[in-house]
């Protein structure tokens, strides 16, 4: 077998809705199947290397996860699969944004504070963004995972974060961060550009 290029996002809206019409018929094929892992040296900063996914169904062992999102795509089918993933792409893409208008806003002579309170604000747009994508069950498990841990379905506020670490800082790195485990469960690896 081939191994599937990877790429870097955004990619233009033809490739992307061939990609979710494509993929899974080719899948489906078998074609998927075994296919090797694309080498992620040469990758750039701001791309999702693309792990071609397994074309099997739900896992029948027990999650010892602790993060619900990972068992949650551990019982997903294939193709159920293959939209989170482009849904966490899209995801990606907008962390990538949130690192340009950090960057922006740096340059313009911004404090931490606001640096801060900007990207929670744009970390929580993009969860809305993705999330209407997704399944009310989908929706569901990531709402509570967060109103469990941070009381807002959301995530935790700016306000939260700063007591949490203590420097607005360490409030912005925080809000551009993603989950590695999320990422590895779907067969993506981020490669954020340093700010």
């Amino acid at each position: 077998m081939h191994s599937l290029p990877s790429r870097s996002i955004p990619l233009p809206l033809p490739r992307r809705l061939s990609r979710r019409v494509l993929l899974p018929l080719v899948a489906a094929a078998g074609l998927l199947a075994g296919a090797a892992a694309p080498a992620l040296a040469d990758e750039p900063c701001g791309s999702v290397v693309v792990a071609p996914l397994e074309s099997t169904g739900p896992t029948a062992e027990p999650c010892t996860s602790k993060d619900a999102v990972v068992c949650r795509i551990r019982e997903m089918n294939w193709p159920e699969k293959v939209v989170a993933r482009d849904i966490r792409q899209d995801y990606h893409g907008l962390l990538e944004d949130m690192r340009r208008t950090q960057a922006e806003m740096r340059d313009a002579g911004a404090s931490d504070e606001d640096v801060a309170r900007r990207m929670v604000d744009m970390r929580n747009d993009a969860k809305e963004i993705t999330r209407a994508g997704m399944s009310p069950e989908e929706v569901a498990v990531l709402e509570a995972r967060n109103t469990a841990k941070y009381g807002n379905p959301l995530g935790p506020t700016a306000d939260q974060l700063y007591a949490k670490y203590g420097s607005w800082q360490q409030v912005i790195d925080a809000s551009t961060r993603t989950s590695a485990a999320v990422d590895h469960e779907l067969g993506l690896e981020y490669r954020p550009c340093p700010v």
